[in-house]
């Protein structure tokens, strides 16, 4: 597709309702190339001196803030409401240049499809990093009440070449390996402990500038403490070393393998034969590309994705622990309190006095 091709593709395309969420393509080869895509869309209201995209509409809320922090390197913080279950999908064209790389830091709460013992929705929080390589085509899902924000940090190697320095060489030595031409695709839950903190004063940077003047010395440094707190935390696994490039269309499997998971939290493991017919992939090959996406089999990211489901349901509901159990699946006490107790080094018991 060609960019001048791109309004006809937002006619076709744009909230476009399949498998019961609506799509919200963007093009994604540049960080320029990207807001101005979504500059384009009818539900987009550009004010340039803000160097913010604003929208509300009946699908979501937003406003995304653009900053170009130096060459080769920017800066996009999105604060998003969901409205209606999405799709965002990354896509490409092909007459612009393709070479940046996005790091992205997001968290999110969400409502999660149980209420507590006093009838409230109960609202859970995800963190989450995502990387991927130019000409990869991302597919993430939104659910329905999805509030957030996500930083994305794009930088070309280059950029990369340039400015990125590590105390540990064999993270210097992976990244750097990393940043080559194939397609790639990599998530990790929450990783960097300073991350969160971090992305607090990069949005308190961007609520406090004045439209025209910009803090791009601030941003820099919040953005590059960002940037070493992911490395110096992402490279206890082997995926970014040995750096095994998929598909597109296997990218997208995978993703739609994740919603399956997500959207199952409050029963037993629903079982790879099953996800992997619903993905149209065989067995073997989808819990090998899903281990590359996720850096954990199926079974063991529905496990830990059940267990922080667990644990913020204990802290922020008034539900009893045995509520609990059955809400996330488990048939038995003595299960439930082994699992929770090898992931997170306590009893449920024990949570309050752990958190407190």
């Amino acid at each position: 597709m060609s960019l001048n091709k791109w309004s006809k593709h937002l006619q076709k395309y744009l909230f476009l309702l399949k498998d019961d969420f609506f799509e919200l393509p963007y093009l994604s080869n540049s960080p320029e190339v990207m807001f101005n895509s979504v500059i384009k869309t009818p539900i987009a209201k550009h004010k340039p001196l803000e160097q913010a995209i604003y929208t509300n509409n009946p699908f979501c809320k937003g406003i995304m803030h653009y900053r170009q922090i130096e060459d080769g390197f920017w800066l996009l913080a999105t604060d998003i409401e969901i409205k209606q279950n999405i799709i965002a999908k990354a896509i490409y064209t092909e007459d612009e240049v393709t070479d940046y790389y996005f790091l992205s830091f997001s968290a999110f709460e969400y409502e999660f499809p149980i209420k507590d013992s006093l009838n409230n929705n109960v609202t859970l929080l995800s963190v989450c990093w995502t990387f991927y390589k130019p000409r990869t085509e991302v597919a993430t899902y939104f659910y329905k009440n999805t509030k957030g924000k996500f930083y994305n940090l794009i930088f070309n190697k280059k950029w990369a070449d340039n400015n990125l320095f590590f105390k540990d060489l064999n993270n210097k030595e992976s990244i750097y390996k990393l940043l080559n031409n194939d397609l790639g695709f990599y998530t990790w839950l929450d990783i960097a402990p300073k991350a969160s903190t971090l992305a607090k004063q990069i949005s308190k940077i961007l609520e406090n500038e004045n439209s025209g003047v910009f803090n791009t010395v601030d941003l820099k440094k919040h953005s590059l403490d960002l940037i070493t707190d992911f490395v110096n935390n992402a490279f206890n696994d082997n995926r970014m070393k040995n750096d095994v490039s998929l598909s597109n269309l296997d990218y997208y499997k995978i993703a739609k393998a994740e919603k399956m998971i997500l959207h199952n939290l409050n029963v037993p493991f629903v079982g790879i034969e099953h996800i992997a017919t619903e993905v149209n992939m065989s067995p073997t090959k989808l819990k090998s590309n899903f281990k590359t996406v996720f850096g954990l089999s199926l079974l063991q990211y529905h496990k830990e994705k059940n267990m922080r489901l667990a644990l913020q349901l204990i802290q922020k509901t008034n539900d009893q622990v045995k509520v609990i159990i059955t809400l996330t699946g488990y048939n038995s006490n003595s299960k439930f309190s082994s699992a929770f107790k090898k992931r997170f080094g306590f009893l449920p018991s024990e949570t309050e006095k752990k958190i407190t």
